[in-house]
């Protein structure tokens, strides 16, 4: 009995044992089956990631053929690759670990030959070169810029990114319009930014320059006798408006009056000579350019714009309209460079109330007579600069109403391409507008924009107007992108003091309306 139990107990401990072995296969073959499911997934995962599966879902990706602006290389966008086609044979294909959403070829870098840029993701922040506090690169994809440069049927590698720093929706850039080529990205909410090539990189630019112009600054002996006697400095005349200077990227003012540091020469009207002083306050007051050709330009003669150019040219500030002695040469336009844009600034008057320019320099004063020299002004000015500006010395004193001169004027500035148009000496407002023409081209013109500071007695010329706009840079160029007219008032205050500020009760009655295009 006894030896049958312990049979039966060994046979039993033999079955546990097999079914144990059993037990532990099935666990073997389910811990390998797991194990190989994970590798598996691992290795399709590691395979989709690095094949940009898992890239963000708002990204467009771009697939398009197009030519380098020289023609030389077609360039084929397509399957998030880039392939670079010369002579009907591929001379180069972007490398697979980089995913390209969108590419174009400028001339980046303005040497006149293309660039190819492209807009791309890779994992990591970082290329071989990272930061030296930086230990270990990430793992995530992230979006870069690349610039290759085209050279003798090859394709360099330019200049690599790191991370840019925001997420960009679109890339392009600022258009023919343009002689300098910027990089403009757009990001998801669609604003957009500029970028410029600075000899090893981009610079990020401010894309939007606010101006504000004034009229004509017209110093009559009240006016400066009154400075003389109380404030040297001629503060007074900016002191309402000094703030608002500081806060534009660019200010201008019409100085109507010649400049002279000889009080033998001070004088008002009919022939002006204005103490220097004037010309300090308006530096002091944070002006970037003064327009000077206007009808009073020689009422003291080659002397008094050889000193008044001196002037401004001393204090950085650029002097428009006219010449000095010295130069000779005729230049009929400044250039102020703002954020990356450059903005070229023509100034003519439409005489100079019967006074003869000198015959050794008929370029001291600028007309507004020889049409076919000011359309090669400004057609030059275009081929150098974003953005015109003319500001110019035209219409009927004390009138309204424009007159046929300003109309003849305002078309040929229209066909010649001018951006903006800022009209004075009628010493009263005049309308403003944008005009378009036939291609598109918008022009904004305001034909005067009066005084700014005046001791004339008519109601009319004590209320000017601020021009104010802000040009900004948009895939298409340079485009304005708000404007306005403000209403000053001069006022004659006790002790003889002129002043001029805004006036919120005249702008209300006077019917004028903030625009945009």
């Amino acid at each position: 009995m006894k030896r049958r139990c312990q049979v039966r107990h060994g046979l039993a401990v033999i079955g546990i044992h097999i079914m144990n072995k059993k037990l532990w296969k099935k666990i073997l073959i389910a811990i390998t089956t797991a194990t190989a499911a994970i590798l598996c997934m691992g290795a399709l995962s590691y395979i989709l990631w690095n094949n940009g599966v898992f890239l963000p879902r708002w990204i467009q990706w771009e697939n398009r053929t197009f030519y380098s602006q020289s023609g030389q290389y077609k360039i084929v966008l397509s399957h998030k690759s880039v392939s670079i086609i010369s002579d009907n044979t591929v001379i180069w294909t972007s490398p697979e670990a980089i995913k390209i959403q969108d590419a174009i070829s400028c001339d980046m870098d303005n040497d006149r030959q293309d660039e190819l840029i492209l807009l791309c993701w890779k994992i990591g922040r970082y290329g071989n070169d990272k930061p030296f506090w930086v230990e270990k690169d990430e793992k995530k994809w992230s979006q870069h810029i690349f610039v290759y440069e085209y050279s003798n049927g090859e394709i360099r590698p330019k200049w690599m990114s790191s991370y840019i720093g925001q997420d960009v929706a679109v890339i392009s850039e600022n258009g023919k319009s343009s002689p300098f080529c910027r990089l403009l990205l757009t990001d998801l909410e669609g604003s957009i930014s500029s970028w410029m090539w600075d000899s090893w990189g981009f610079t990020k630019e401010d894309t939007d320059i606010s101006f504000l112009v004034f009229g004509d600054n017209l110093i009559h002996e009240p006016i400066y006798r009154y400075g003389l006697r109380n404030d040297t400095s001629f503060g007074f005349l900016f002191e309402n408006l000094k703030d608002m200077i500081s806060q534009s990227d660019i200010a201008i003012i019409n100085q109507e009056t010649p400049l002279t540091d000889n009080p033998f020469r001070y004088s008002g009207y009919p022939r002006f000579g204005t103490p220097a002083n004037v010309g300090q306050a308006i530096a002091d007051a944070g002006f970037d350019a003064v327009s000077c050709a206007t009808n009073h330009a020689l009422d003291q003669g080659a002397e008094g714009i050889n000193f008044t150019k001196k002037f401004f040219d001393s204090h950085n500030i650029k002097c428009l309209g006219i010449q000095s002695e010295e130069e000779t040469a005729y230049k009929p336009y400044e250039i102020i460079a703002k954020g990356g844009i450059r903005f070229a600034m023509l100034n003519y008057t439409y005489g100079t109330n019967g006074m003869k320019l000198p015959e050794s320099n008929p370029n001291m004063v600028h007309l507004l007579d020889d049409e076919q020299q000011i359309r090669q002004d400004i057609e030059h000015a275009r081929t150098e600069t974003d953005f015109v500006l003319v500001f110019v010395h035209w219409g009927q004193e004390y009138s309204r109403e424009i007159d046929d001169l300003q109309q003849k004027w305002t078309q040929i500035f229209m066909e010649s391409k001018a951006d903006v148009v800022i009209g004075t000496h009628p010493h009263t407002l005049q309308p403003y507008e944008v005009l378009t023409d036939s291609s598109g081209h918008k022009m904004l013109v305001y034909y005067s924009i009066g005084n700014f500071i005046s001791a004339q007695p008519e109601e009319s010329s004590t209320k000017g107007g601020m021009a104010s706009f802000t040009v900004s840079l948009t895939p298409a160029g340079c485009e304005i992108t708000e404007f306005s007219l403000e209403p000053l008032t001069i006022r004659r205050q006790e002790g003889g003091k002129y002043t001029t500020a805004l006036d919120a009760v005249f702008y209300k009655d006077s019917g004028n309306q903030i625009g945009k295009p």
